[in-house]
């Protein structure tokens, strides 16, 4: 079975202060290393004033191209604790960075990892994650006393309809989640009366909105 991903999906900002030093997380989505580090850079480039810019990232679906920073601070007070929020939430594809603005108070390390824990965890529970799944794209023809039928059933099943066209025929293309798509087809078939022509085009990951 395809793995299901939990990622974060759009940039997601969040700020705490503790003991007077800021600490203002960021996080985003990133599909490749090459993606995080250009994250990076942005969040860097904006805070070019801060003490510390650490950071973590998992760019990749499974699991295995695993990144981080400590930036200065004490080694194993801040990347690492960054990172280990990333797994215990089993997010992939995901970047976070923690940018410090000192206060004048040191934390200590224990105080340290509790920072950054927490301005990770904090952010990314507010953060908009969503689930990728593998879907398989369908290409569903009809004729157009057809149609209406077919985009009745289309609308009530949980597949996306990606596009709709008038030509010939009526031509409609959606994603059924692969683990869906064995009793999706055979129920449109079913419900148009065998009137409609079916043709997969492909497979792909698509993200879905997790359920709060």
């Amino acid at each position: 079975m395809d793995k299901i991903v939990r990622t974060v999906f759009g940039r997601h900002e969040s700020e705490k202060v503790i003991e007077r030093s800021r600490f203002i997380a960021y996080s985003d989505h990133a599909e490749s290393e090459e993606e995080a580090r250009r994250f990076l850079a942005e969040i860097r480039k904006a805070h070019s004033l801060a003490t510390h810019c650490c950071y973590a990232f998992i760019a990749d679906k499974a699991g295995n191209l695993q990144r981080f920073s400590d930036d200065g601070e004490p080694q194993g007070t801040a990347g690492m604790p960054i990172l280990e929020v990333l797994k215990n939430k089993g997010l992939s594809e995901t970047a976070v960075a923690v940018v410090r603005y000192f206060g004048g108070i040191k934390l200590g390390a224990g105080g340290l990892v509790r920072a950054y824990s927490s301005s990770a965890a904090e952010n990314l529970s507010g953060a908009d994650v969503r689930r990728l799944e593998m879907c398989e794209e369908w290409e569903i023809r009809a004729a157009y006393t057809d149609a209406d039928a077919v985009k009745k059933f289309i609308s009530s099943q949980p597949c996306p309809l990606l596009s709709c066209d008038y030509a010939e025929k009526v031509t409609f293309l959606v994603a059924v989640r692969k683990a869906e798509a064995g009793g999706f087809l055979p129920a449109l078939v079913d419900f148009a009366r065998g009137r409609a022509e079916t043709e997969k085009k492909g497979e792909y990951y698509l993200p879905f909105p997790e359920k709060r």
